[in-house]
């Protein structure tokens, strides 16, 4: 049977900030309702029908939105999809295809606007500039005034030219997804992606459970910490706002302390110096109110559901181009380690809110309340986490794609890579470099070189990586360069093979085939799109928009694309190379690696809640066991033989760094 395409752009209201509290907390606040409902078959003329002003939705079309045979498209998928299922117009996930993740898995942008224009939609499909303010208009309540006649909702009735161009406005969300749709259908998402993505959406829409003694706790123990902290600074400095920047620097110049600013930085590097007691304790008090974590608990609160579960917390392709995945609302992938030794006391004086009891135990307030974020979350009722990540993924892929045969011959057996690499730059036996041995010392050397040289970097990638507060010296740093690409030329080999082969199909126009990858250039004929692709191990393709050649800053010859840039989160030029791309294609080969074990765990039937990194955290029944799920995580990928991977994991009864 031939399969028929609806695409969909609705209009909501709320009382809930989604800016704040995500989709799913926003589609379940008691004044949520769909205002407006447009929608495009095939290729007809886009309809929209009236929700608010009474109309309904044609009966053809309810029956569309469950019938298998008719693909739904959105833009943000899940918004419509979640949103027309809290209303209660039942819609399968499956039968849904998201015009957002197929732009992003193209290298596009995320909002349908800069999309449209990325990809170069005429003006007259474009998205509607107005769309903010109507919004704002007519789908957030409004402060009641006497002007407004008390009212804290503004309807169509209150302001129709507003409303027919809303309506217009909506009508035209479809008109430009429909039209990066057709552009993007010449470059298609594989299967796995699609699956790939409906695991993402449930997996957010099932969400997880959260401690809700432990955050309202830290919320005021918080409170009282800021409190005397304020206090004690004013005590000691006389300051009308100790708080205040400009007052504290001039005190601070008063006392004898004459420093640039109070980055967090600097503050820092000051206190590691000989001052004296009371430009010191300011300075720690300023650090301990810099602690900006608190802010992870008012975003739990904020976006908690009436059953404690905290929704939407990961964005499917957040990372463009690798595909990795990215945080939300409480950004789970920046929260801070744990180090106490004692978390289940230090929780329950949260709980209590017992700010003396954890002063006296632990001293720092805010800094303890910072390491409990984490064990905020808490698996379902009868149910525990299992806590799994994947070990050196990303040096076992580089050493595997490059055929650097020592490493892959360190993970098959003992795996100690910072040891190994060490002795294969110093010309050590292994052996000796364990504890005990004066060789002992050069495992940092090997672990730092392993962190910050796999992509073509140098020295400023060792200190980027921390090398000098590891005790090195800058002095040291380029031996350590030295050392660590003479021990691994297979890796440095693939630099210059993955930057040649780009080079070649830039210029060529022909394909090149280099360890498991396929370099290509790729375009269409109708819409005059072009891309630099690689076809990854797994099938999936990494896209660089509209690539081109040219001199970068150094003089050299370099591959030039289209990207959102990371400063100015606008679409730009930006330009890369050999070590670049190989850690876009180990990263991504990392996160293909990660999806596979997502796929086994979903088809074991056990719901993944939220994954960090190379880490899956699951809400599992009492009998699943650890081993089990490291097992999977170990298991060979079938497009990747000979890729020697690891698991290691724990159980919980919270979420924490083990």
């Amino acid at each position: 049977m031939v399969i028929r395409h609806l695409s969909i752009d609705i209009e909501t209201k709320s009382s809930a900030d989604i800016g704040k509290t995500g989709l799913y907390r926003y589609a379940q606040d008691k004044d949520f309702g769909i205002l407006l409902f447009a929608y495009q078959m095939d290729d007809s003329p886009v309809e929209i029908v009236d929700l608010a002003c009474g109309e309904k939705i044609p009966e053809f079309i309810k029956a569309c939105l469950s019938n298998p045979y008719v693909q739904k498209h959105a833009y943000n998928a899940a918004f419509e999809w979640y949103c027309l299922n809290q209303a209660g117009y039942e819609t399968p996930l499956e039968q849904w295809r998201c015009t957002m993740a197929h732009g992003l898995y193209c290298g596009y942008t995320a909002g349908l606007d800069a999309t449209g224009k990325a990809i170069g939609l005429p003006q007259d499909k474009q998205k509607l500039s107005v769309g903010k303010a109507l919004i704002r208009y007519f789908c957030v309540p409004c402060k009641p005034t006497k002007t407004n006649g008390g009212r804290t909702w503004n309807l169509p009735k209150h302001a129709p030219e507003k409303w027919t161009l809303f309506k217009e406005y909506c009508k035209q969300d479809v008109v430009t997804e429909h039209e990066i749709l057709q552009r993007l259908s010449l470059f298609p998402m594989p299967e796995d992606e699609v699956r790939l993505w409906q695991m993402d959406v449930r997996m957010n829409a099932y969400g997880v459970r959260v401690d809700k003694e432990l955050i309202s706790g830290a919320l005021i123990v918080d409170a009282i910490s800021h409190q005397r902290l304020i206090d004690e600074a004013y005590q000691l400095t006389g300051l009308p706002n100790p708080n205040s920047t400009a007052q504290l620097l001039a005190w601070l110049k008063d006392s004898g302390l004459d420093i640039p600013n109070l980055q967090k930085a600097t503050v820092e590097e000051v206190l590691k110096n000989n001052i004296s007691s009371g430009p010191r304790r300011v300075l720690e008090i300023r650090q301990q109110l810099g602690k900006t974590s608190i802010k992870k608990y008012v975003a739990m609160e904020t976006a908690k559901g009436d059953d404690d579960r905290v929704r939407g917390l990961t964005q499917y392709y957040g990372a463009n181009r690798t595909g990795r995945w990215a945080g939300r609302l409480v950004q789970m992938q920046n929260l801070p380690r744990n180090y106490i030794k004692t978390l289940d006391d230090a929780r329950n004086l949260v709980k209590a809110k017992n700010y003396e009891g954890i002063r006296i135990l632990y001293g720092n307030v805010p800094d303890t309340l910072s390491q409990l974020i984490r064990t905020a979350f808490i698996p379902s009722e009868n149910h525990k986490f299992v806590v799994a990540d994947f070990s050196a993924i990303e040096a076992r892929v580089i050493a595997w794609l490059a055929g650097e045969q020592w490493v892959n011959e360190v993970f098959a057996t003992h795996g100690k890579i910072y040891e190994a690499t060490a002795s294969q730059m110093f010309h050590v036996p292994v052996e000796k470099i364990s504890k005990g041995n004066p060789e002992y010392g050069l495992r940092q050397k090997g672990k730092v070189a392993t962190l910050a040289l796999g992509y073509q970097g140098g020295v400023n990638a060792l200190i980027a990586m921390g090398a000098l507060s590891m005790g090195l010296t800058e002095e040291e740093l380029p031996d350590i360069v030295h050392r660590w690409r003479s021990a691994n030329r297979r890796i440095c080999d693939l630099w210059y093979k993955i930057e040649q082969a780009a080079l070649a199909v830039m210029q060529t126009a022909q394909s090149q085939a280099i360890n498991g990858l396929i370099f290509s250039l790729e375009g269409d004929m109708i819409y005059g799109q072009c891309f630099l692709t690689v076809r990854l191990p797994s099938g999936r393709k990494l896209f660089y928009p509209r690539p081109f050649l040219q001199e970068n800053q150094f003089g050299k010859m370099a591959v030039h694309y289209y990207s959102v840039g990371q400063q100015t989160h606008k679409w730009e030029i930006s330009s890369t190379y050999g070590g670049k791309m190989t850690e876009n294609i180990v990263q991504a080969i990392a996160r293909d690696c990660l999806a596979e074990t997502l796929k086994r765990i979903d088809d074991k039937g056990l719901q993944v809640v939220f994954h960090v990194h190379d880490e899956v955290i699951i809400d599992a029944p009492m009998d699943v066991s650890v081993d089990e799920i490291c097992d999977l995580m170990a298991e060979p990928i079938p497009w990747a033989p000979g890729l020697i991977l690891k698991g290691a994991g724990f159980e919980s009864t919270y979420y924490m760094k083990d």
